[in-house]
């Protein structure tokens, strides 16, 4: 068990999922780390999966990689985003992860053949966990996924219940989001679901000491007492979170209602004044910037935006400290195949080709990075908006017309793209990929190193020689083509242990691919080098033509 000084926040959700969980976690994180407590977070999700890795954006979201390579719940981008920290992959498990964990330490005996039970095992190696995230932390907020009364969500329960009779009441504090609905009809917000969902809580044995009511319109105070009275709560800890125009308005609203006051008194906190100009300055940038422009999106998953959520986060923290908005304007590269890229980039002054898995819209791409290059549109193209960029370069500069990515032509005689039989990972280890390997954390993952040559954009945009960057890709650049790349305009501008990390078109006001993600990177308060470079480039471009 971690040291007692460790205090620990628990953030539950009722009524219903997507209340904003995570962005109540990350704000009182973030408030508490401008007081200067050293906070941790924690994600906790009750689904059976081992990690989101294999699940499909359309039925997760975004997969968020940690820098030591753990694929993780998008809601840790949040929270490294709002805390401008990096997280591992301490920050979050599943309950499938759990479960495989004691299955696994069963079969080794390591329960010296007790009979094994949800309590106290199950329990136990979540309790195990949570006390690991916490070491070396003043705070730690744990949010758990899912709402109250999840079948899947009740061992999760349990513990927390647990820990509070093991630590006492000043080193544990319970949050409760829950829903306030507004009928229209009626022309009044209803306290009901947040009653039973309170009640609900209380009788798995968890009293909530706060309540943070999601509405989408603002709360009297006569509804905040009755709540607080109903279900038993000091009226300063009924917190409203209203619908925000940006989620880092968020942070500043929970301030403006002096929600550090209960949590300090609660953990027995001394500093409970945070210093937030900065961040504030940024979110009126957001809010209110002087300048605007246009970035085409160019994507396949666009059913769902959380599928690119830190690339969009990205852009806007981008803006802010360019004091910019930056306009996405979604392009299915689908439609792109179909009709052509004029069509979809003409009124853009930037275009970006993210990454993702699959054949499904990637002659669309292709077609949006030429004309993104022909035009001298300011282009950034991202893991696999890299290797589409060389296949394009290869086949309208080198003649090459049958050049492709082996993941989507295995048989191709220009393979620009390819699949290496082994390679270092993150961690130092060896390891061995082919095209039958299960897709299941077989990924390149995680930081590595990558060079960055003298004189190019992604020098200039880092200012560094040496940079560090997240990976998620299984395929990668073929420097069997290097020489004819560099000696027909396409630079090689980073390399990562011998493999192409980034390349850029020599005759062009501003072109990079690179094979990492920078948006995982990227904060509100320390924005992306090669992200900020791309939108100055474009705002640029803008002032150009304008």
């Amino acid at each position: 068990m971690s040291e007692m000084k460790t205090k620990y926040i628990f953030v539950t959700g009722g009524v219903l999922s997507s209340l904003g969980k995570g962005i109540t976690a990350a704000s009182v994180g973030t408030l508490l780390k401008h007081t200067g407590q050293r906070v941790g977070v924690l994600k906790l999700d009750p689904y059976i999966n081992v990690d989101p890795g294999t699940m499909s954006p359309l039925e997760h979201g975004e997969v968020f990689v940690t820098k030591d390579g753990a694929e993780t719940d998008l809601d840790l981008g949040h929270y490294e985003r709002f805390l401008d920290t990096s997280l591992t992959q301490n920050n979050n498990f599943t309950t499938g992860l759990v479960y495989k964990t004691v299955i696994e330490n069963e079969r080794k005996g390591k329960y010296l053949g007790k009979t094994i039970q949800v309590v106290p095992h199950i329990v136990n190696e979540i309790k195990e966990r949570i006390y690991r995230a916490g070491e070396g932390k003043d705070i730690l907020i744990v949010e758990l996924g899912g709402t109250t009364g999840d079948i899947e969500g009740l061992p999760f329960l349990e513990t927390i219940r647990q820990i509070k009779h093991e630590l006492g009441r000043k080193y544990v504090m319970n949050i409760h989001v829950t829903l306030l609905p507004y009928i229209k009809a009626a022309g009044e917000l209803k306290t009901k679901p947040t009653q039973h969902s309170v009640q609900e809580l209380r009788r798995i044995g968890i009293a909530p000491h706060m309540l943070v009511l999601r509405a989408e319109v603002p709360v009297s105070s006569d509804i905040k007492r009755k709540i607080a009275y109903s279900c038993d709560v000091e009226e300063a800890s009924v917190i409203v979170a209203e619908d925000a125009a940006t989620i880092y308005k968020v942070p500043l609203n929970f301030l403006a209602q002096d929600i550090l006051t209960p949590i300090c008194k609660h953990l027995e906190l001394e500093n409970c004044i945070p210093k937030m100009d900065e961040w504030g300055i940024l979110v009126n940038r957001i809010l209110m910037p002087k300048n605007e422009l246009k970035i085409a999106f160019v994507g396949k998953y666009l059913d769902l935006k959380e599928s690119y959520k830190s690339l969009t986060e990205a852009l806007i923290h981008c803006g802010s400290h360019l004091d910019t908005r930056v306009n996405i304007k979604w392009v299915d590269s689908e439609k792109v195949d179909e009709d052509g890229a004029q069509k979809y980039l003409n009124d853009c002054d930037g275009v970006l080709v993210a990454g993702g898995f699959g054949i499904r819209g990637i002659e669309g791409k292709i077609k949006a990075i030429q004309y993104a290059r022909e035009n001298k549109i300011p282009f950034l193209g991202i893991c696999l908006g890299m290797q589409l960029a060389m296949v394009e370069f290869a086949r309208n500069v080198l003649g090459l017309e049958d050049a492709n990515s082996v993941e989507f032509n295995e048989e191709t005689s220009a393979p620009i793209v390819f699949l290496i039989d082994e390679f270092i990972d993150a961690a130092g280890a060896k390891q061995i990929r082919t095209s039958t390997t299960a897709m299941g954390g077989t990924l390149r993952l995680g930081e590595y190193e990558c060079e960055t040559k003298e004189g190019s954009n992604l020098r200039t945009a880092y200012d560094a020689p040496i940079i560090f960057e997240r990976h998620r890709h299984r395929y990668e650049a073929n420097p069997k083509y290097r020489e004819a790349f560099e000696s027909n305009g396409m630079d090689i501008t980073g390399e990562s242990l011998g493999l192409i990390e980034a390349v850029e078109v020599k005759d062009h006001p501003w072109f990079l691919g690179v094979q990492f993600h920078p948006e995982f990177t990227s904060r509100l308060q320390n924005a992306n080098p090669a992200i900020l470079a791309f939108v100055n480039a474009s705002q640029l471009h803008k002032n150009k033509d304008d």
